[in-house]
């Protein structure tokens, strides 16, 4: 063959030993091309593959992104409902609420001015009460600033022996003359022997006067009392059991008088506290006075005495008045007496009275039966003829002058008369 003929015999290039011709040389570009188109068909079936599942992908996506997309906006309008069913709600419920809390404010407001009202009404009353204790806090005081110059002018009563010893004397007075009557007692009286007692109470019966003195010495209580130390309140005691004594004598040797006084005379103190104090500290004095028949007493024991002496006066009173009392008794008797006759009569006539009421009773009865016979009258005469036989012989009948009425009159048995 000549290379006219076969041209794709013509060497092109030699590798070595291998000779590579044209033939081969289209035949491997051929071939190559062929890879190729396969490869680019190949690719494009791919990429028209992976377009269409894209695609399908893709219009998946649309129809799920449209779905989504729908129920975003269904829920977006159910969402929108609940929003304004929940706003409805949230605006009635915040009308609701604002009802509530004016109302609430309200009452509130009401309670509170009650309240107020209520407090400044207790308050202007409790300063109405307050005025009213502070006045009487400012009476009390101003008693209590009385009261303190009173104290004051006592102890400077007390401070004084003669006024010291007035001031006993009034306190006496003053417990006599409230329990004794006039004439059974006197003050500063005269006795024989030229002694004056505070006070002579006279005894009922002509028996002796009994003697109260007043004048009681408080210059030894008051030392015990001013008494810092020991040794001072023992003087001081001292002094006061001995002036006591003094005191007790005296009263013994100047009152209690044979026949004109009572063997037992009253030492008046005039303050209870120094009574208690003089028995439960000085037993003997008490033992000496009991022993000179002199009592020590204190006010409410001076009282009590007095009382004691308004007895013993009243019942010989009575007493004395007793046959008063009998000849009243004896005509107060005559005149019952003279009351029983008249009540005895008074009842006997009752009697008899009640005897003639029951005898006119029974003759009221009597009438009423025999007006109830009256009562009973014919008016015919065929009645006559049959009454005139049928009536007992006992029976008397009357009858008018014209034949039309006739009485018929029935005589009671003999009991019924005598009853």
């Amino acid at each position: 063959m000549t290379p006219l003929q076969n041209p794709f015999s013509m060497p092109i290039a030699q590798l070595g030993a291998s000779i590579i011709t044209l033939g081969q040389i289209l035949a491997f570009l051929a071939l190559a091309f062929s890879v190729l188109l396969a490869a680019t068909i190949a690719t494009l079936w791919r990429a028209a593959r992976l377009r269409a599942h894209a695609a399908t992908e893709a219009a998946d996506n649309a129809r799920n992104a449209e779905a989504r997309m729908a129920e975003i906006l269904h829920s977006q309008a159910q969402m929108q409902g609940r929003m304004g069913a929940i706003a409805e709600m949230f605006n009635s419920r915040q009308a609701q609420l604002t009802q509530s809390l004016n109302q609430r404010l309200d009452a509130m407001s009401g309670r509170l001015g009650h309240s107020i009202t209520e407090q400044t009404r207790t308050t202007h009353e409790n300063l109405a009460r307050l005025q009213e204790r502070l006045a009487t806090i400012d009476s009390a005081q101003n008693n209590i600033q009385a009261l303190a110059g009173q104290v004051v002018q006592l102890q400077a009563i007390l401070s004084d022996k003669q006024t010291r010893g007035a001031f006993g004397q009034s306190r006496m007075e003053a417990i006599v003359a409230d329990g004794l009557p006039m004439g059974a007692y006197e003050f500063q009286a005269t006795l024989s022997n030229g002694s004056r007692p505070d006070c002579l109470v006279k005894m009922p019966n002509a028996t002796p006067s009994l003697v109260i003195d007043a004048k009681f010495p408080l210059e030894a209580w008051n030392a015990i009392r001013a008494a810092e130390t020991a040794e001072e309140q023992k003087k001081a005691a001292q002094a006061f059991r001995r002036d006591i004594e003094i005191h007790i004598r005296d009263i013994a040797d100047k009152y209690l008088l044979q026949g004109e006084t009572q063997d037992t005379a009253f030492m008046f103190v005039p303050s209870e506290s120094i009574f208690a104090e003089i028995h439960e500290n000085f037993e003997a004095l008490v033992q000496r006075a009991h022993r000179a028949r002199i009592v020590i007493v204190s006010p409410s024991l001076l009282m009590l005495s007095i009382q004691v002496v308004q007895a013993i006066l009243k019942d010989a009173r009575m007493r004395e008045q007793a046959h008063v009392i009998q000849g009243e008794v004896v005509r107060l008797m005559e005149d019952v007496n003279r009351l029983d006759e008249r009540v005895r009569k008074l009842h006997s006539h009752f009697g008899q009275a009640a005897k003639d009421v029951d005898d006119i009773l029974i003759s009221t009865t009597k009438v009423m039966k025999r007006g109830e016979k009256i009562e009973a009258l014919e008016f015919s005469g065929a009645a006559e003829k049959t009454t005139d036989r049928d009536d007992p012989p006992s029976s008397r009948a009357a009858s008018s002058k014209t034949g039309q009425l006739r009485l018929r009159i029935v005589e009671e048995p003999e009991e019924a008369n005598n009853a």
